[in-house]
């Protein structure tokens, strides 16, 4: 079955699905954003559903915000706009010292990393973790955090790209919703605020997600939203980079993606890349055991060197073949991921995919206000 071409905008507001959909706040640029919830008031429990998945607090007015580099180092200009989008916000920032520290590709030794994420986590002080960046690395820690300390101590943690290794362990190991948004050195576009605010700072669940108006129809993997296979399902949130979701297979922190919604994204892979990963997905058993499939953009994924195959398939034909015939409602397009516009997703938190509309709903809260 070739794919249906769709509009995005269209696609996105789409027939409703049976739950509110609750309108996003307002946003400029510089203008800083008051929070719902006074400073002062003292931090009620943090929310346990029946499942015992915690849910962190909202950040608030007054909230400190510690970014740390569990991956790659990154400059003080990288992260001016992200310390900028915080402090808009109300919040304070506390950085980390391994930020701007240079290990070779990592922004300190595998030791101090994990070291300063679980001091930042412990603290009381800080409430809330946002990565500086991803790079690579985080896998290298994972067997040195405490995830029973991460559990007692529940915190927003997002991040993006490398990250995906961390929030999706935060969430299996400690059963803590975390949060696959954007990291400090992101840019913090209306959009990607909207998101970023909506998600964290309010308990109001996001219903159907609004178009990034970033789109271009170059090739296939910057255009608009598409329907790989029709149908609906409901299930909660796992996923994140395409890379780091199979290098966990096998591990400790592989992920379960048990009657779950599974979303992946990708950055600067060959399309035989991308083959060879979802192909293990399937192997392992983890595409099949989704309720559904929400791919983000797939950028700078055609084919863009010489692989050592004289003809490549193209993205489209890659994704059409290994996920159509698995007949889950699958989409391609959502801004997710390696682009500039980019949704916060929190992992673990109950959704439906409409593939048929070309919508994804988010229909729970995610934080404890």
């Amino acid at each position: 079955m070739k794919m249906q071409r769709r509009e995005f905008l269209a696609g996105i507001v789409g027939t409703a699905v049976a739950l509110h959909t609750p309108k996003l706040n307002a946003f400029t640029h510089d203008a800083a954003v008051s929070s719902p919830v006074i400073p002062s008031a003292p931090l009620p429990p943090c929310v346990q559903r029946e499942d015992g998945v915690l849910l962190p607090h909202a950040l608030r007015a007054g909230s400190t915000v510690g970014i740390v580099a569990p991956a790659s180092g990154v400059s003080m200009r990288d992260i001016a706009d992200g310390i900028s989008a915080m402090k808009n916000w109300g919040c304070k920032v506390e950085l980390g010292k391994a930020i701007t520290k240079s290990n070779g590709y990592l922004a300190a030794t595998d030791e101090d990393r994990a070291a300063e994420f679980m001091e930042f986590i412990e603290r009381p002080d800080i409430d809330a973790i946002l990565c500086a960046r991803g790079g690579y690395g985080v896998m290298r820690i994972l067997p040195m955090l405490d995830f029973d300390v991460i559990r007692s101590h529940p915190k927003i943690i997002v991040g993006y790209s490398d990250i995906t290794a961390l929030v999706n362990a935060v969430y299996t190991r400690s059963r803590v919703v975390a949060f696959h948004g954007p990291v400090a050195s992101s840019t913090f576009d209306r959009f990607t605020k909207e998101y970023f605010y909506n998600t964290l700072f309010t308990d109001t669940p996001l219903g159907k997600i609004a178009d990034s108006q970033e789109f271009s129809n170059i090739n296939f993997s910057e255009s608009r939203l598409r329907t790989i296979y029709g149908g609906k399902g409901h299930g909660r949130l796992v996923g994140g980079n395409l890379t780091l979701i199979a290098s966990t297979l096998g591990t400790p922190y592989e992920i379960d993606t048990t009657d779950a919604i599974l979303f992946l994204e990708e950055v600067s892979e060959e399309p035989y890349r991308i083959d060879r990963m979802l192909t293990q997905l399937w192997l392992a058993g983890k595409l099949q055991a989704c309720k559904g499939i929400a791919l983000g953009r797939f950028k700078d994924c055609e084919r863009l060197r010489d692989p050592g195959f004289r003809i490549s398939f193209t993205l489209e034909k890659v994704l059409q073949e290994r996920l159509a015939s698995l007949k889950i409602p699958t989409v391609y397009g959502l801004p997710i991921g390696h682009v500039q516009s980019k949704m916060t997703v929190p992992i673990g938190t109950m959704a439906e995919l409409d593939a048929d509309s070309g919508t994804l709903s988010l229909i729970e809260p995610s934080v404890t206000m």
